[in-house]
């Protein structure tokens, strides 16, 4: 945003975040972070403190360095109000995305910074990664939280910890592990989600998978095509166990063998072709198949069959093999075309992750600490939530730009 464009809506942006500020108690607090949200939304090509200080006609690079690293302030708390906040705004029924991303980095002293496989990077490198959880509805959407993503070589050395100021309960967290700490972090705020939707990096996780389905969460997740599946019940004959130590029963398949998604999708008949939303270029289509399935994981070790889900299958016209498999644990009665929209309702992610970077400076913070990274994804996210009220805001009038002696 220029100047201008600031200046014009700073009515409206100064009440936003007198709401959502209030819990940092300090008026100084509350004043350099409105300042630095006003720095991340003003044109700029970096957005690291000392550029923004320069920006900004009240910049002072000591305090907001002293507000970001320094001042213990809590951020749970911002993001819950904003969650709640968005919540009202958005429409209704959402869908929870988890995702992650990667902040390339130099050195190896900033938290989490290791080299590591980064999927926004497309490759190992130095840098850091962090999961963060979305509520999308529609063409709009907002980011619940965030975790980042602490690499075993960091748990394990006390020097490092000690330097960034690593809590002492923070322990080594996978990345479905830490998406689960997600979910449950805002179902404890009473925020209630609709389907929770994932990329096979999720998706190809028994135990993810099973963390929701304990948490009664349905899920529409990629997978990977060699994973196995039963597409007719399998005879599983229940045996008693001997052995310390061993289960009291075990499930015997005989010479059952499940196929994978990739084997079901070249028996497949009946595909059809859908299209789900409309882009810049027209409606968005392709060609699938679904079917009712049971997940095969477990049975090498003499585990139940797993309930009935849905498998979604997309290979476009002219593709030599498909493109995109799903698990869905969603009602048997839904339509193709229902699970297909639910499916692909991860696109707004992406361009989420566009505009934090390429917009608000997501990851262009150059603090080091466990501290200072979380204040600055928290600034982030509100300038991020700002914007959507305002794209939105210029849709429909559904709110006013307030008076200067409004209270």
């Amino acid at each position: 945003m220029t100047a201008s464009e600031i200046e014009k809506c700073r009515n409206r942006l100064e009440q936003f975040l007198a709401d959502l500020l209030a819990v940092l108690g300090r008026s100084e607090r509350r004043h350099w972070s409105s300042v630095y949200v006003r720095g991340l939304l003003l044109d700029g090509e970096r957005k690291s403190i000392e550029p923004m200080a320069a920006r900004l006609p009240e910049g002072n690079v000591q305090a907001l360095q002293q507000l970001m690293g320094q001042s213990p302030w809590p951020w749970a708390p911002v993001w819950e109000g904003l969650a709640r906040r968005m919540t009202e705004e958005l429409a209704p029924d959402p869908v929870w995305v988890i995702d992650d991303t990667g902040f390339p980095k130099q050195g190896r002293h900033s938290v989490g910074v290791e080299r590591q496989y980064s999927g926004t990077l497309g490759k190992t490198a130095n840098c850091q990664v962090a999961v963060s959880l979305h509520q999308v509805v529609a063409e709009e959407s907002t980011i619940l939280g965030w975790r980042l993503y602490l690499p075993e070589s960091w748990i394990r050395d006390a020097a490092r910890r000690t330097e960034a100021g690593i809590p002492e309960e923070v322990e080594f967290r996978t990345k479905w592990q830490l998406a689960l700490e997600l979910i449950d972090e805002v179902r404890a705020w009473g925020l209630r989600g609709g389907v929770v939707l994932g990329d096979a990096g999720y998706g190809e996780v028994t135990e993810f998978r099973d963390g929701l389905e304990a948490r009664q969460l349905p899920y529409a997740v990629g997978v990977p095509s060699t994973l196995g599946v039963w597409t007719h019940p399998p005879r599983a004959d229940k045996l008693n166990a001997r052995g310390r130590g061993r289960p009291p029963s075990v499930y015997h398949y005989g010479n059952q063998r499940p196929a994978s998604v990739r084997e079901v999708a070249e028996k497949a008949r009946g595909w059809k072709q859908v299209r789900w939303r409309e882009g810049t270029k027209g409606w968005l289509s392709s060609r699938f198949y679904a079917c009712r399935v049971q997940p095969s994981h477990g049975f090498n070790e003499g585990q139940p069959p797993h309930k009935e889900v849905w498998l979604l299958i997309e290979w476009p016209r002219g593709e030599k093999e498909p493109t995109k498999y799903f698990l869905c644990d969603l009602p048997a009665h839904y339509p193709l075309r229902r699970l297909v929209r639910i499916a692909k309702s991860r696109w707004k992610v992406e361009q989420d992750y566009q505009q934090l970077k390429e917009e608000l400076g997501l990851d262009h913070y150059e603090g080091r600490s466990w501290m200072g990274w979380h204040h600055h994804v928290t600034l982030v996210m509100l300038a991020h939530a700002f914007l959507t009220l305002e794209k939105m805001c210029s849709k429909k009038n559904f709110w006013v730009d307030p008076a200067t002696d409004a209270p």
